[in-house]
């Protein structure tokens, strides 16, 4: 029994020192762990632990944890006071970043629209430019984020400075261009339908840069509509303005027609048109040349226009001196017919004007020349000094009345020799007066070589030797040497026959027909 109470005390012994060493073994443990703590909490706060080791020396173990308990807590709130601490600090950093993130990504944003709105305005890819400066700027749905580091926003801010030099120049050199196009549509006339193609472009003009912001109307297509167009109205206007300069040259000649002047030669179509088409002149200077020499010219003519409207009279004189010898010389003019009556009365009022022609041509020369002296200048008419005209028209005048008077001459020496002609051999049926001398009337021939002959027909006299050729040739020898030879014709048939005194009148008929002859050519010359 006492063995079974030892074993049991020794159960108890053994198991209150195993309760020790386990309590012991917990103690050395936990002021181990605590030491370590201590350790680490001093070791991240940066702090020593020297006078820990000398007191844990010669203190128990409850005496240590006791001793430890304190300093661990104290630096337990050190550390959660150094954490919270850093954990602020953290946060207000992050808080920075944040906003500075915020502030880049509205940058970022900012400079990408203003990119976005100059590319629509001047009609760029937008793709295009923000991928020269970075990719993700217009690639963010792959789960890539938007990029906005320093370069990426000083890229950004190098294309928006670059885009807007860009507006600026093209604003500068499309208002140029929609000024030109004002001035053409103004000058052109140009409809509303044409106007209203490039009706976006009315604002650029007195628009600030910042406030143009359509949609393309900045874009290289659109300058070069417009350039296009106001190349077109260019054109049109030059090709305009040579129609009218050729339209005013067209009238200046008319004006140089009616008062029968030479035009500027400067300013011939011909000349005009290629030195417009040339380029080399503008067709305004032109156009101001041109219209400087109508009023020219119209001062020429108002000053021309006395002696002009003489001209005229005399000219409408000469014409109806020409309707009146072309009157005269028809057979039928006095003929029963349809308006003879009308024609009389015109003759008879031709007659009278043409016998005031001399005193016309007269007092036309006298007033030329009273107009001469007092510009110091020939009066020319068609390019031709009108004195010129005059004198050799009186000239002309002249020698036509010198001819006339011939003629007539001509005329009564042919009828005396007829007169003669009838009295040797009788009278005989003549035809018609309009085609006589064309026809062989009654067997006889024209030329005197047959069996009868013809008086040939009268010829419109020549001046000087003309007349006289023409009786030498035409008229004494052939109708005499006919006389003759008729008469020399009769003598050797009727030589054994009675009326031998009818061949001997026909001699002396022949002498006396060539002494008028030499007489009337003595008279002549």
């Amino acid at each position: 029994m006492l063995s079974e109470i030892e074993r049991e005390c020794l159960k108890v012994y053994q198991k209150k020192v195993d309760d020790a060493s386990r309590a012991k073994t917990q103690l050395l443990q936990s002021l181990a762990a605590k030491e370590a703590e201590v350790a680490a909490l001093l070791a991240s706060l940066g702090e020593h632990m020297l006078h820990l080791k000398k007191d844990s020396k010669m203190a128990s173990l409850k005496e240590q944890l006791a001793t430890v308990a304190p300093l661990l807590n104290d630096l337990r709130a050190k550390k959660e006071e150094r954490i919270k601490q850093k954990l602020n600090q953290y946060q207000a950093d992050f808080r920075a970043l944040q906003k500075e993130r915020s502030d880049r990504l509205q940058k970022v944003l900012e400079y990408v629209n203003e990119v976005h709105s100059l590319c629509g305005v001047l009609g760029l890819d937008f793709r295009k430019t923000v991928d020269e400066v970075h990719p993700s700027l217009h690639e963010t749905g792959s789960g890539q984020s938007t990029n906005i580091s320093n370069n990426t926003l000083e890229g950004l801010a190098q294309a928006v400075q670059k885009l807007k030099a860009e507006r600026k120049l093209r604003i500068e050199k499309l208002r140029e261009t929609v000024r030109s196009l004002f001035q053409l549509w103004k000058l052109m006339d140009s409809s509303d339908e044409e106007r209203r193609r490039f009706g976006r472009l009315t604002s650029i003009i007195q628009s600030p840069e910042e406030t143009i912001t359509s949609s393309g109307v900045l874009s290289q297509e659109m300058i070069d509509q417009t350039e296009a167009e106001v190349e077109r109205l260019t054109k049109l206007k030059a090709k305009r303005l040579k129609e009218l300069v050729l339209k005013r040259r067209s009238e200046l000649e008319e004006i140089c027609k009616r008062a029968h002047v030479e035009p500027d030669i400067s300013t011939a179509p011909e000349k005009t048109s290629a030195l417009i088409d040339s380029g080399l002149v503008d067709p305004s200077e032109l156009l101001a040349n041109i219209e400087a020499q109508i009023v020219k010219a119209k001062e020429e003519a108002l000053g021309r226009k006395e002696i002009m409207d003489r001209i005229n009279k005399w000219l409408a004189a000469s014409d109806e001196e020409k309707w009146l010898e072309e009157y005269n010389k028809d057979e039928n003019r006095y003929s029963a017919s349809r308006g003879t009556h009308i024609n009389l009365k015109r003759a008879e009022r031709a007659r009278i004007t043409v016998t005031k022609i001399p005193a016309m041509v007269d007092n036309l020369m006298s007033k030329t020349f009273a107009w001469e002296d007092e510009r110091n200048m020939p009066f020319l008419y068609d390019g031709v000094r009108l004195v010129s005209i005059l004198e050799e028209y009186k000239l002309t005048r002249q020698q036509k009345e010198e001819e006339k008077r011939r003629y007539r001459d001509q005329k009564k020496l042919q009828a005396l020799l007829l007169t003669e002609k009838e009295a040797m051999f009788g009278s005989r049926p003549s035809p018609k007066k309009n085609n006589s001398f064309n026809r062989k009337p009654n067997g006889y021939y024209a030329n005197g070589n047959g069996n009868g002959f013809m008086t040939p027909s009268p010829r419109r006299l020549s001046v000087g030797s003309a007349t006289l050729n023409f009786l030498h040739r035409d008229l004494i020898p052939d109708d005499i040497m006919a006389v003759r030879n008729q008469s020399l014709h009769c003598k050797s048939k009727s030589k054994y026959l009675p009326g031998q005194g009818r061949v001997a009148a026909v001699e002396l008929r022949v002498r006396s027909l060539l002494w008028m002859y030499s007489s009337c050519l003595l008279c002549i010359v």
